[in-house]
């Protein structure tokens, strides 16, 4: 899709659609969407008149305009409470928009920027508008032998005819566009079954990334691996004829600096639960056990075409987690990458394992401070649902940082309590650790074994177990994937750049 910004009168822009806003409990309606009401002859203003919910948060209102102005219909775009307006607001409405439009067989479709108060920041509206359609617009259909009879969207237009704004506008536009379309290529990585979505095809994917945009690419292989120590990461991908991958990703923007920031993502491809088998009901959603994974290669994607003054390593461990006459067992007892041993009470709680090893990798890469994201236990969901991703660190101050990047671009995340009490449930009597210390704090535990490797380096842990996927369409995520932390992963490799 086409995405560029014209400034004129809004009644003579020449599309098919044009999307304008109206707050709830408006019934005089003012800004650029006065002025159409005016072109129209009042009729939105009738409108207003005969269906008062209108400008209900996300109601969509189909108006065809019958030649009176350059659009065909014009989309009536219900933004709620004009106090209670955000830019995630904007960005989710934004995307229900576009759906609304693409339904209309609309090939052009104009906007304004939804901000008729001036509440929010041309800038950060524009970014919303962007993110919101790019996303909200995203299809997964790889696999589906019938056509889609209904066309995409071929071009959008942003309304602006403030000059002072337009250049800013015009950068924000093509930041945002990348942004967007890196986690829909995140989206896509997740959304594929596991039969394609092999360790090897995320390798392969990792060096196109590389290749487009002047990134570094090691991938280390089941030998170097083994050279390196990793029997963590080993021991998951041994019951699997699919051999792991170990893709290490590099950007410098900042050769003066000497802070390095890695990203760890969890790349279990398939999560059959090893020989601590999962029941069989909903197995078929382990293919997205990889969306940390997926979250942190599009998230490199982005970076490498935006290049903030930033130093970053993403380290992606992947493998199958299968049950096999050669699987890892429960009682078995590991040798990490880093020396510590690991007793073994679940094969299902693998992917700290393999982030164990990862982490290590980073520290020995030259990491200062590591990040690592995984859709990693079922706790998470039970505790926080699918709303919020739960976080735990061993250094506030960089956890804070994080956060407040997610808050920035409309991600949430609850930090969760890391006191030294909740070690206690994975000491083991055999080994220096074990890999799960039950139910209780289930989420807690499991971050704070990964953060036995990260040690005193600055490290925050992120379980995107609940948010990773959505079984229905909600704003800009759609039934699937919805490629949480790309953006997050992204705006704090550009707060960093600031600083």
């Amino acid at each position: 899709m086409n995405i560029k910004i014209v400034s004129g009168q809004i009644t003579e822009i020449l599309c098919d659609t044009i999307i304008v806003s109206l707050f709830e409990g408006e019934t005089v309606p003012g800004g650029a969407t006065g002025v159409m009401d005016r072109a129209l002859h009042s009729h939105i203003s009738e409108i207003i008149r005969d269906i008062p919910g209108c400008g209900k948060y996300g109601e969509t209102t189909v108006i065809h305009t019958f030649a009176a102005i350059g659009a065909k219909r014009v989309i009536l775009l219900g933004m709620g409470n004009e106090n209670e307006l955000t830019v995630d607001k904007v960005r989710a409405a934004m995307a229900v928009a576009m759906r609304a439009a693409r339904k209309t067989h609309s090939q052009i479709v104009a906007t304004t920027l939804h901000n008729a108060s001036n509440k929010l920041e041309s800038r950060l509206v524009a970014q919303a508008v962007v993110e919101g359609a790019v996303m909200g617009l995203y299809q997964f259909n790889y696999y589906k032998t019938s056509k889609n009879d209904i066309p995409d969207i071929k071009k959008l237009l942003i309304v602006e005819n403030d000059t002072t704004k337009v250049e800013a506008i015009t950068n924000t536009v093509h930041i945002s566009r990348v942004i967007a379309e890196s986690v829909n290529f995140a989206r896509d990585m997740i959304n594929h079954p596991a039969q394609c979505m092999t360790p090897t095809k995320m390798a392969w994917l990792a060096q196109t990334i590389a290749q487009q945009n002047g990134l570094e690419i090691t991938v280390l292989d089941r030998e170097e691996m083994r050279q390196k120590g990793m029997g963590a990461l080993l021991a998951v991908s041994q019951g699997s004829a699919e051999p792991p991958k170990l893709i290490v990703l590099k950007y410098q923007g900042n050769a003066e600096s000497r802070e390095t920031i890695a990203f760890v993502g969890k790349g279990v491809t398939f999560d059959s639960g090893g020989l601590s088998l999962k029941p069989s009901q909903n197995m078929d959603e382990m293919k997205g056990d990889m969306a940390g994974g997926g979250a942190v290669l599009g998230a490199m994607m982005a970076i490498g075409q935006i290049k903030p003054k930033v130093n970053i390593i993403a380290v992606v461990p992947c493998t199958e987690n299968m049950p096999s006459g050669g699987a890892f067992r429960p009682g078995d007892i590991l040798t990490s990458m880093s020396g510590k041993t690991i007793e073994v009470l679940s094969t299902d709680a693998e992917g700290r394992l393999i982030l164990a090893d990862a982490i290590t990798y980073a520290k020995k890469l030259g990491a200062t401070k590591i990040i690592d994201i995984a859709t990693l236990t079922g706790a998470c969901v039970i505790g926080l649902g699918a709303i919020y991703s739960g976080v735990l660190t061993n250094n506030r101050e960089w956890c804070k940082t994080i956060i407040t990047a997610a808050r920035q671009i409309g991600e949430k995340m609850w930090e969760l309590p890391n006191d030294d009490e909740y070690t206690e449930q994975i000491k083991s009597s055999v080994a220096d650790l074990k890999n799960t210390g039950g139910r209780p704090a289930g989420t807690i535990t499991a971050g704070l074994f990964i953060g036995q490797f990260a040690d005193k380096t600055p490290w925050v842990h992120i379980d995107i177990a609940g948010t990773s996927d959505t079984d229905k369409d909600k704003g800009y995520n759609l039934k699937g994937a919805t490629g949480v932390g790309v953006r997050t992963l992204v705006q704090l490799a550009s707060t960093l750049s600031k600083i």
